[in-house]
């Protein structure tokens, strides 16, 4: 038993070291094929982000956090749309309109009026309309304003250098690198007016995941070389530190910090969002009913006080809308930042495991699950138990990052649960096997010579016999004993003995055709079963078998060789006997004719 336990650890921990070494050798083979590289990246990368979602999505849903109460959405949302259409007969409205709303919204003194709007040149603009609109915005120092970066070509538009009053110093002592997701070579300038002036300018742009979706942002884009805030990450700073510092620092563990926040941010720049709810969750004012209420015609009074308000289109006619992950919702564009904001605040961002951890995940998995199949003695058991651990981890999954903002990965350890569950049944299958070979051997071979035993040989001749008489066909039967054996022990001593026995048992199976059955009678006698064959043509392998072992010489010791000789009696059933005991009988005769006339021959009774 203690030699059977010590087995099982030692296949369990080759199995073990297999799959680790089937994972490194995989990674090895994947870092030099680009394209298989990214098929896997890319299956992986899908099926791990469907499952942030069904995270986030069973979050909200069970525990819904509540939205910051001081972050305003003021929507320009369908009813807003039909509204100011039939006031001012366009879309885009005028820009004074704007001005308008921010002086009565600055009246009430809040923190932040953002703008999720580009205000570019256009054919269309009241030159008067929009000058009052830019005096307006610098007339305030907490009015902010979107940029957009993109790709386009240098021959369709000229790159066009920013002030260097919006760019951002970071110390960065991480491996982030924002270059690699996020570098731009073009930009779409607004207004010079706002760009020059006292209006605080952040960047709009997001890349969405491969399916679409917007799980996380960029708090930091870069184009010509110089790093630039995302909007609402520049109003989010500026609201935590009561200043416009441009200055910040990205700490080894890739923290972005800003005073007592902190960013954990991904190897590309971005930072997780920690989705509050479907759309409409943070508070919201239509854009319409503000333009009432400073026309004095709307009941409803709106409470701006100390709130940061985000100013940006919801309508869908609009077009500027995001798919997310609560599920599958489609969030516009102010609302992606009322969560980067809410987020902020709150230090709520979700923090992504990193590989060393991934991989240690992995490997204690594969050690548990492999362990609970490889010792459970009921193989029920370890199946329920493996299904149960895959739930518990779905359920650790689910609330680390529900309490803890962690999001350990689920695709890889629940395919690797499957992979150790299935390779240590195997492995545990072919242990069995092994264990039942070696207590069959054990059962059935004797163990000096290697030949089958006495119990084998009688238990088989005994089926032969029936499978002859069964099918009519004969069944012979040869016995054998080496001549003068005595005197190889008392000469040589009993390990020559041994030796002899040794070398005639392999003499006999290499002889013998492989349908014959070669096993140790009892002492020094051997016999053969020889199935489906008559008695002339076991004479003839009786004949060839006498002839080499005579032949052979034979090492007693080391230094020691001598002949040997053995007689032989041959029985064939139903020829000469009805019965297996009266067909050994009859070959024991035949072996007693070989001795009394002289030995070294097949006898004949």
């Amino acid at each position: 038993m203690k030699n059977l336990t010590k087995t099982k650890w030692f296949i369990f921990g080759t199995y073990l070291l297999l799959i680790l070494a089937t994972l490194l050798i995989g990674y090895v083979l994947l870092q030099n094929n680009n394209t298989l590289k990214n098929v896997f990246r890319s299956f992986f990368e899908v099926a791990e982000n469907r499952t942030f979602d069904y995270r986030q999505t069973i979050k909200v849903i069970h525990k819904r956090p509540i939205p910051n109460k001081d972050i305003v959405l003021l929507a320009i949302d369908d009813a807003s749309v039909e509204s100011l259409w039939d006031k001012y007969g366009e879309w885009p409205i005028p820009r004074n309109v704007y001005a308008d709303v921010i002086n009565y919204i600055e009246s009430e003194k809040p923190q932040a009026i953002i703008f999720d709007l580009m205000f570019i040149k256009s054919v269309r603009s009241q030159k008067d309309a929009d000058s009052y609109f830019t005096e307006t915005m610098n007339k305030y120092n907490n009015i902010y304003t979107g940029l957009n970066f993109d790709n386009q070509p240098y021959d369709v538009r000229k790159p066009e250098d920013l002030p260097d009053r919006i760019a951002l110093n970071i110390d960065n002592k991480s491996s982030v690198n924002f270059k690699k997701k996020y570098n731009f070579p073009n930009c779409r300038m607004i207004l010079s007016e706002l760009l020059n002036g006292n209006v605080q300018v952040g960047i709009t742009n997001v890349i969405r995941n491969s399916d679409g979706i917007i799980r996380a942002i960029s708090p930091v884009l870069v184009y010509k070389d110089k790093n630039y805030p995302y909007l609402s990450f520049k109003a989010g700073s500026d609201y935590l530190r009561m200043n416009h510092d441009n200055n910040f620092t990205i700490n080894s563990k890739k923290n972005l910090i800003i005073s007592d926040t902190k960013i954990p941010l991904t190897k590309t720049g971005e930072a997780i969002l920690n989705w509050y709810g479907q759309s409409g969750t943070h508070t919201t004012v239509p854009f319409y009913k503000v333009i009432k209420e400073m026309e004095g015609s709307n009941i409803n009074k709106f409470d701006f006080k100390d709130k940061i308000i985000i100013v940006g289109t919801t309508a869908t006619s609009l077009h500027d809308t995001k798919s997310v992950p609560i599920q599958a919702e489609v969030y516009p564009g102010a609302e992606v930042h009322a969560t980067f904001i809410n987020n902020m605040l709150d230090n709520n961002f979700i923090h992504k495991t990193e590989r060393g951890t991934n991989i240690f995940i992995l490997i204690c998995v594969i050690a548990l699950v492999g362990a609970i199949a490889m010792f459970s003695t009921s193989t029920l058991f370890a199946t329920l138990s493996t299904i149960l651990f895959t739930i518990a981890y779905l359920f650790i999954a689910y609330y680390t990052m529900e309490l803890y903002n962690l999001w350990i990965p689920v695709v890889l350890p629940i395919i690797s649960i499957v992979l150790a569950y299935t390779l240590s049944m195997l492995a545990k299958y072919l242990m069995k096997s092994r264990d039942f070979e070696y207590q069959y051997k054990l059962a059935t071979i004797d163990g000096l010579t290697e030949l089958y035993n006495h119990r084998y040989f009688q238990d088989t001749l005994r089926q032969q016999i029936e499978i002859s008489r069964r099918y009519n066909q004969p069944v012979s039967l040869i016995i054998c004993d080496i001549d003068f054996f005595k005197k190889f022990n008392d000469t040589y001593g009993h390990q020559a003995g041994d030796a002899v026995l040794r070398q005639v048992a392999q003499t006999l199976k290499k002889n013998s055709r492989t349908t014959d059955f070669v096993c140790r009678y009892g002492g020094e006698e051997m016999s053969i079963i020889l199935p489906n064959t008559g008695f002339e043509e076991a004479m003839r392998l009786a004949n060839r078998i006498c002839s080499a072992v005579s032949e052979k010489p034979f090492h007693l010791t080391p230094v020691d060789t001598a002949p040997v000789t053995i007689s032989l009696g041959v029985a064939t059933f139903p020829e000469n006997a009805q019965n297996p005991q009266d067909l050994i009988e009859w070959a024991d005769k035949g072996l007693y004719y070989a001795k009394e006339h002289g030995r070294n021959q097949v006898g004949i009774y």
